[in-house]
């Protein structure tokens, strides 16, 4: 592996962290995989990236749908035969999300979705692909509102089980996958996105700096953690 380009995939890739990160990853010299389910848009993006010279490729996937998901995969393995970091960035959140027993049940519904079971579906489809090679590398962008603490406040409800769902599988796939292959959970803080808005007071580029230091970590780095700025988290 030393002797062949890092192959890293970004769920969300086309805005926000996600776009920091693909930008960054690459600069770092891996050959990235931009993920948008929007294919016009991640078209639009990952050109922009090889003008300026960046190995930047696009693949349509929707998180929400399997089948999307597979065809992702199956292309992926199809043309790189390999994936070594895969990073769990695409999530929402909705005006909606207040007090959980007085929302719309199908807010909670939609946020679980693709907070949760988009990022569980993305690592259980693609993770044969890294078994395959016994390596790999898999970063869940959650919060600071996914820790169990965050639990006894009221508000964005929806967003908090998400996240701390999304937690929960991180700590408990670091237990049953093998190899060197290591899951870690990343609290990027309050980032001014689209999804963050514009009072936010860190920077894409501040939330990308941690995920890029557990997509880069050794056989000897932590796995099953929750980290902010490359400090472990509390749960």
């Amino acid at each position: 592996m030393l002797h062949e380009k890092r192959i890293a995939l970004v769920t969300g890739g086309n805005r926000g962290i996600g776009y920091e990160l693909v930008q960054q990853l690459a600069l770092n010299g891996f050959k990235v995989i931009l993920t948008s389910r929007d294919p016009k848009k991640g078209e639009k993006i990952a050109q922009k990236f090889n003008d300026f010279n960046l190995d930047v490729s696009f693949i349509e996937m929707n998180i929400n749908n399997q089948e999307s998901i597979n065809n992702a995969a199956t292309i992926l393995n199809q043309k790189f035969g390999r994936i070594d970091v895969l990073i769990n960035n695409a999530g929402v959140i909705f005006h909606e999300d207040k007090d959980l027993l007085k929302m719309e049940p199908t807010i909670l519904e939609k946020t679980m979705t693709t907070n949760f079971f988009g990022a569980y579906h993305v690592i259980r489809t693609f993770i044969p692909i890294m078994e395959k090679q016994g390596y790999g590398r898999i970063i869940n962008v959650s919060s600071e509102y996914g820790a169990m603490s965050e639990m006894a406040y009221p508000e964005v409800g929806a967003y908090k089980l998400s996240k701390l769902a999304l937690n929960g599988l991180t700590r408990l796939l670091a237990t049953e996958i093998k190899g060197d292959i290591k899951i870690n959970a990343v609290d990027p803080g309050w980032v001014s996105t689209d999804m963050g808005g514009p009072s936010a007071p860190r920077t894409p580029e501040q939330a990308a700096k941690s995920i890029i230091w557990l997509a880069t970590i050794g056989n000897d780095g932590p796995n099953g953690e929750f980290f902010r700025d490359g400090e472990r988290n509390d749960w």
